[in-house]
């Protein structure tokens, strides 16, 4: 598995595009717009690959000069348990430290929560209903 960053607008962009909007959207009734996406472009883009298939990935967007926040976490449910989510967010971890940013921050779904606690994330508000589902903010020092 390679772990590598992702440029805007190319064809491993559309493979992220069409995994999270498979993952994170559809079940959920929703789809991605244009001026969503294009808001993208200033975000640090990675993914996870096997040979050129996309296996996850996640987009970390910058908060503040200190605090980085990750989104659109996607990791097929088929590859669910093997790793990649893992590899994937200590990468992001790597990436937004070496950038200077102090802290990584989300908003993560109920039903991740005990995923990213593994991984040293801690809860630090109330429940909060985002894309129609429960969510909770998560964050970690760096």
């Amino acid at each position: 598995m390679a772990l590598r960053m992702i440029d805007h607008g190319t064809k491993e962009y559309q493979q992220m595009v069409t995994l999270r909007n498979d993952i994170l959207r559809k079940p959920l009734g929703l789809s991605f717009d244009k001026e969503e996406l294009d808001k993208e472009k200033d975000d640090i883009l990675m993914g996870a690959f096997e040979d050129e298939k996309l296996l996850g990935c996640c987009l970390l967007t910058r908060v503040d000069p200190y605090t980085v926040r990750l989104r659109q976490m996607a990791v097929p449910n088929n590859m669910q348990g093997k790793g990649v989510g893992r590899a994937l967010m200590i990468f992001a971890e790597n990436i937004a430290r070496d950038l200077g940013y102090r802290k990584l921050c989300m908003h993560a779904r109920k039903t991740a929560i005990g995923f990213y606690q593994k991984l040293g994330y801690s809860i630090t508000g109330d429940e909060f209903t985002e894309v129609t589902i429960p969510h909770y903010i998560m964050e970690k020092a760096l």
